[in-house]
């Protein structure tokens, strides 16, 4: 890693544009320009992707490059900082970048911000302490060994203090130290505590601006008619009753731009409020040209990649010999599974608005990968990187949807069209058939036990079109990301085999909350439990057999996959829920474990089943995320997990026919409801090892958990989903 520099106030203020006056502290380099760096002649390298700004108040400015949408980014990475830096939560101000790669990597999804970031914004703190523990022995003329940073103060050995804001005018002058020392773990006053967000004010009295509360002088609302089948464009169109509509200004043709996060196209309505906008869109006549996807049939689709997954594949992983296993084995299981699109379906729907001048641009958009949207933007406008600003709001929500920034770049379309600035503003309908969905799947699971009823042999086949689909056309088998979640099971099997089969893509693929992870985690946990049933095992005890004795996997990844951890949660997860308790009658507990963004989850749900009805009561998780940053964010996470899990079990299905998405809002693409919220109880294995993620590894237990449930209660299983299909809702 390189080192922190102090920045001159008039280099920081030019560039960054933060209010003059503080100890600046600035990260990764390439913010500056040759010109400016000249200028700057004390700049150093150093990439940790915020920037820290003291001022003589005692207020502390930091920089928060992710984008917050209920995951507690701002709080989480900023928290880091100030430990570190000792100093007082309360004069913290977050602001929030602009997208840049100056700041690094800015991609909010993957569950990594926090195992990215997480050393350097500690080096970061230190840094900024170590200076200002300089800055007041040399006002006291006293040695530095004898100072100590604590809430925001430096105290000398004698009890005398001096104030952070009282040592901006010093500590701004020096050179950065090239050694320094981080706390103690047992020291953090911040970091593995419960901190509130941030934005829990703003969020509390609904000042809080989320993308679709910005507005600007003069800005006009776009409604976009899309063709209802993927990828097809307009033939004809009639525009006539749509002007009549109060309010409307005029209907432009946006062109579709075939890239993976480029326009879908269509016809757009440009009116003085969303309300006319929508109308006018209503009152459109359109012939479209509905392209090569309008032969999709996500019912037909299903059949022919079940069809695919009972026939040999290609190899993804071949250790052993499983025909040899199955040919020895005492018993054979067998099932299929086949899971449906889902959709995001965000609270907030897509939404920017834009304002071109010339060849400039500026956008305002609740987006989680504004460097991607910068670049669009600038793709399309043809022009350079420092004319196009893109400014990040709260997001209502994103689960990887508004990671793909297709409606930043209509706004900008529009905008440049009319010469005005724009609010593109998708409707619920719009957002629910015209997305980027999660993959559909089928997927095909053997296994042979030996007559103890141990796996001896493990076969997983699966076929489902690829996110690469969506930036490579026409590829139609999984990739290598997607198949090494299958291959790499935490199981003590000698022989397994992963096949993959063909899957042609026909709608735009995107990943959603623990993408890849949501089929495997759902079929290895349900087929697990039904092998356990087979071999005459407790599930518990059959789970943790199956993962086997303590290692470590050998790989090349620095993350290593270790299996006492794995057991560990599922342990806790039992032990909380008192796995072995009688439960009334029609009552039952499901488990399910998984592994995924090098993190642990295991959680036991309790389900009844009374009258054909299924309810969940009860969801008990243990997660181990090596070191825990706010255990706030991560309770908050595993009970939204929960419940965006139930939401995948009880109802996640999106079909197409005739090519065109069938559902449309809430109504038929539903969530769980407040009435069947569960009680959520969550337990944070404390450790030292490296941060992993949270936001999405609490999503794929609870889905095959609640079906284990189900069939011990009951006696039958559930193969698919959702559940709603089965009237048991």
């Amino acid at each position: 890693m390189g080192t922190i520099k102090n920045i001159s106030r008039r280099g920081f203020v030019k560039v960054i544009g933060l209010a003059s006056g503080g100890l600046v502290l600035a990260c990764n380099t390439s913010i500056f320009s040759d010109k400016e760096k000249e200028e700057i002649k004390n700049l150093v390298d150093f990439n940790p992707n915020l920037f820290v700004q003291l001022n003589s108040d005692g207020s502390l400015i930091l920089i928060a490059s992710r984008s917050e949408m209920g995951n507690g980014v701002r709080t989480s990475l900023t928290s880091v900082i100030a430990d570190e830096m000792e100093a007082d939560w309360n004069k913290v101000v977050v602001k929030q970048a602009t997208g840049d790669a100056k700041y690094g990597d800015q991609n909010t999804d993957g569950s990594r911000s926090i195992r990215y970031l997480y050393e350097t914004m500690r080096q970061m703190g230190a840094m900024a302490k170590a200076m200002l523990i300089t800055a007041a022995a040399q006002t006291w003329q006293v040695p530095a060994s004898e100072c100590t940073a604590e809430n925001h103060f430096i105290i000398h050995s004698s009890g005398k203090k001096i104030a952070f804001g009282d040592l901006v005018e010093t500590a701004k002058i020096l050179e950065i130290p090239t050694d320094i020392q981080l706390k103690n773990p047992k020291d953090f006053k911040y970091i593995g505590k419960y901190l509130r967000s941030v934005d829990a004010e703003e969020y509390s009295n609904g000042s809080a601006v989320y993308g679709l509360d910005k507005r600007i002088p003069n800005m006009k609302f776009v409604a976009i008619q899309r063709c209802p089948v993927a990828f097809g464009t307009v033939k004809s169109f009639d525009k006539t009753e749509a002007l009549k509509i109060a309010g409307v200004e005029d209907v432009i043709e946006i062109p579709r731009i075939e890239k993976p996060f480029g326009a879908l196209g269509g016809i757009a309505v440009i009116a003085s409020n969303t309300w006319a906008a929508f109308k006018g869109r209503d009152a459109l006549i359109i012939e479209w040209n509905f392209g090569d996807n309008e032969v999709y049939d996500s019912e037909k689709y299903m059949n022919q990649i079940t069809e695919n997954v009972h026939k040999q594949g290609k190899v993804g992983k071949n250790t052993g010999n499983v025909n040899k296993a199955f040919k020895n084995a005492n018993k054979i299981v067998e099932s299929t599974f086949q899971l449906p699109h889902l959709a995001h379906a965000p609270m907030e729907v897509p939404n920017a608005v834009a304002w071109v001048q010339g060849d400039a641009c500026e956008v305002w958009a609740p987006t989680q990968d504004p460097q991607s949207a910068r670049k669009e933007v600038i793709d399309y406008l043809k022009t350079t990187e420092e004319k196009v600003t893109i400014n990040v709001t709260l997001l209502g929500g994103g689960f990887g949807r508004k990671s793909k920034p297709d409606y930043v770049v209509e706004a900008v379309m529009v905008s440049k069209a009319i010469n005005a600035p724009v609010q593109v503003v998708w409707s619920r309908e719009d957002d629910i058939k015209h997305g980027y969905y999660h993959t559909v799947s089928s997927q095909y699971l053997k296994a042979s036990l030996d007559e103890n009823g141990n796996v001896t042999g493990w076969l997983h086949r699966f076929a489902l079109p690829s996110i690469v689909s969506t930036f490579s056309p026409g590829v139609d088998y999984a990739a290598g990301f997607e198949i090494s979640s299958a291959a790499n099971i935490p199981f003590d099997i000698e022989n397994i085999k992963v096949e993959v089969g063909q899957a042609p893509a026909h709608v735009r693929i995107g990943w959603l909350r623990s993408v890849i992870n949501i089929p495997h985690g759902f079929s290895e946990n349900v087929f697990a439990d039904e092998l356990a049933f087979a071999a005459g095992k407790d599930s518990l005890e059959f789970r943790l057999n199956l993962i086997g004795n303590d290692r470590i996997e050998d790989t090349t990844d620095e993350y290593k996959y270790d299996t006492a951890r794995l057991k560990n949660v599922l342990k806790i997860a039992a032990k909380n829920a008192e796995w072995e308790k009688q439960l009334p009658e029609g009552h039952a507990y499901g488990l399910a474990v998984h592994y995924s963004f090098y993190t642990y989850v295991a959680s036991v749900v309790e389900v009844s089943v009374i009258n054909n009805k299924v309810k969940v009561h009860n969801v008990f998780t243990a997660i181990d995320c090596g070191t825990v940053v706010n255990k706030n964010t991560i309770e908050a996470q595993m009970q939204g997990s929960a419940i965006f899990g139930m939401s995948l079990a009880f109802y996640g299905k999106i079909t197409a026919k005739n090519g065109a998405i069938e559902q449309s809002n809430y109504h038929d693409y539903q969530m769980t409801r407040i009435h069947q919220a569960p009680k959520v109880h969550v337990e944070i294995v404390e450790s030292s090892e490296k941060p992993t993620g949270v936001g999405e590894p609490g999503v794929p237990v609870i889905a095959p958990a609640i079906i284990n449930a189900i069939f011990k209660t009951t006696g039958k299983r559930y193969y698919n989903l959702p559940l709603s299909d089965y009237d048991l809702l």
